[in-house]
């Protein structure tokens, strides 16, 4: 079984002070809130309803935290960030988006990678490249181009280009950044993502429980 199939719902932190002190490595999804951010979960996880999205942009204001490895032992957390519509919703919102997701965004210490959800179609829109200033600059991050089955082939390699050069033009040389074609109704790039997930996590589920065995469980790390 893969990691990601193990996925469980772990807890919901509405400010910082509430983030896990675990230590646990973790992976946050951000993006638009129509982008389809809570399907590409699902899928990833092969669940069906493990992430939740809500019709009201920017209503849903919190972090969902899912633990995946073994039930008694975790060895790491998906992150659903609040959907981020800065258009559609009051000022107060937009606030409050930044001070928690955006906070977390850049500055959680078990932060491992992002993985930024974005519309093939439109390609990286400013609501997406404001996201992207939102984390740090060492933090990994992959833009997941969703919906890809609705481009052809040429389509989706000059999409697939455009990206991964505005990335490396936003982020600069020492932020790692990767694009990949992304379908939730075909499982385009589904292996590629969930296989780069796991390995910011530390690897498949099998190798977590061969580690589990050899090394003691460390003790809790910082929050934030």
């Amino acid at each position: 079984m893969s990691l990601l199939a193990t996925a469980r719902f772990h807890t919901t932190v509405a400010a910082l002070h509430q983030l896990p002190r675990d230590g646990l490595p973790e992976v946050a999804f951000v993006g638009r809130s129509n982008a389809g951010k809570s399907s590409a979960i699902n899928l990833l996880c092969r669940r069906r309803r493990l992430a939740f999205s809500s019709r009201t942009p920017g209503r849903t204001q919190a972090l969902n935290f899912f633990h995946v490895g073994p039930a008694d032992r975790p060895v790491g957390e998906l992150v659903d960030t609040p959907g981020y519509g800065f258009a559609a919703v009051p000022h107060a919102t937009r606030e409050a988006w930044q001070a928690l997701a955006g906070r977390y965004l850049g500055s959680r210490v078990p932060l491992v990678g992002v993985v930024l959800v974005a519309d093939v179609r439109r390609r990286l829109t400013d609501l997406d490249r404001r996201l992207v200033a939102f984390v740090a600059p060492g933090t990994p991050l992959v833009a997941a181009l969703t919906k890809a089955d609705k481009l052809n082939r040429q389509q989706g390699r000059e999409a697939l280009a455009a990206v991964l050069a505005e990335l490396a033009a936003l982020r600069g040389p020492g932020s790692p950044s990767h694009a990949l074609l992304f379908s939730v109704l075909d499982g385009t790039g589904r292996d590629e993502l969930a296989g780069v997930v796991e390995n910011w996590l530390g690897g498949l589920a099998a190798g977590a429980d061969a580690d589990a065995e050899k090394k003691p469980r460390q003790p809790d790390g910082p929050g934030a």
